[in-house]
């Protein structure tokens, strides 16, 4: 798998039924396809280079992989490039869909000797499932059982050597057994915006588009450390470009395409916004996680996976045993001054009691 493979040209690509449109084809093209491409995470990428190497020279499929963090953060195209470092086929799924056993099956019996099998979303596999997966990750076999009653038989399956590569966002929801039995564990951590300028200019580059350093400065700057945001802001900045006829995007036209997203200087969107306005709604909490997916009108498993981690890395929210609370920079961001409490209220009790003055302390003086 080559890296020129991926990238199409809109005047030669003619999309048939079923076949992808000219725009997604571009969006494919844009992942990295060897870790020499991939931007960022320098310790993943060498501890993956490493074993990959190591594991290569021995003849054997490379140990079980788990990447867990935020989602976007490239846990997807690191799968891909592993079986494109090993020369193999990826064979990629997600945790809901394996609904049964026999689904899991199918997939497993269809495995070549050394391929990679992806499954996203790992934390969602079902129980049942998951115990099929133990003796499969171990001893590359599976016992299926055939029939029922006095009839039923254990059938045992042999399996050939592969690479299972999870992918997770909450990886304390996996089972101590199931964690176990990965030889790799990597967490991806949020960009830095100096990396994510790259990867807005190689992505550019790509899509030969003239982007400005400044403008990919500006739009890494927003994109939460988030390298999908990313390029989402890219692409539709690339939009704007097309329709103004511009022939370069420069730090104006980024600008306006933020402005036109909705993107504060914070990075924050209305999703992000609602849910700081919420809290103060609440006299800034504490908030139970489900209530505040009920009046935003997503889901609370989003709220946290998707909009909580940066709330939290910025300093807006604050995360405690009994709810979500705001702090003075989530008041800020949405333009609010706080309320203070009333003489005898229970949030006033709650402000000098030893356990919140202790809690103000640990904050770094957040409540003061």
């Amino acid at each position: 798998m080559q890296g020129d493979e991926h990238v199409f040209h809109m005047d030669a690509f003619e999309p048939g039924p079923g076949e992808p449109s000219p725009e997604r084809a571009i969006e494919a093209g844009l992942r990295p396809t060897r870790l020499t491409e991939f931007v960022g995470q320098g310790r993943v990428v060498m501890d993956l280079r490493v074993h990959l190497e190591a594991a290569m020279q021995r003849g054997e499929a490379p140990d079980h992989i788990l990447f867990s963090g935020p989602p976007g953060l490239g846990k997807t195209s690191l799968a891909r490039i592993l079986a494109a470092e090993l020369g193999t086929r990826l064979h990629a799924t997600t945790g809901p869909a394996l609904e049964r056993p026999k689904d899991l099956v199918g997939l497993l019996t269809n495995l070549q000797v050394g391929d990679v099998l992806f499954l996203d979303e790992i934390h969602r596999v079902p129980v049942t499932v998951e115990e099929y997966l133990y003796t499969a990750m171990e001893d590359f076999r599976i016992e299926m059982t055939v029939d029922s009653g006095p009839h039923a038989r254990v059938l045992p399956i042999t399996i050939k050597p592969f690479t299972l590569v999870g992918a997770t966002t909450r990886e304390g929801l996996l089972s101590r057994p199931f964690r176990e039995r990965f030889g790799l564990f990597e967490r991806l951590d949020p960009y830095p915006a100096s990396e994510l300028a790259e990867i807005i200019l190689r992505q550019a580059r790509i899509l030969g588009l003239d982007v400005t350093d400044d403008a990919a400065a500006l739009l890494a700057e927003r994109a939460r450390g988030t390298p999908r945001i990313a390029g989402r802001f890219l692409r539709r900045a690339r939009d704007y470009a097309q329709v103004a006829s511009a022939t370069q995007l420069d730090l104006a036209l980024a600008q306006e395409t933020l402005q036109r997203l909705g993107v504060d200087a914070l990075g924050l969107e209305e999703m992000d916004r609602r849910v700081l306005r919420c809290l103060a709604d609440q006299a800034g909490g504490p908030v139970a996680l489900k209530t505040i997916g009920a009046v935003v009108g997503e889901t609370d498993d989003t709220i946290e996976d998707v909009f909580e981690p940066h709330l939290l890395r910025e300093g807006l929210i604050l995360k405690t045993a009994r709810g979500r609370m705001l702090a003075p920079a989530g008041w800020r961001a949405i333009g609010r001054e706080r309320p203070l409490p009333e003489e005898g209220s229970n949030a006033a009790a709650q402000a000098t009691s030893p356990e919140r003055q202790n809690e103000r302390r640990e904050q770094g003086g957040l409540f003061s």
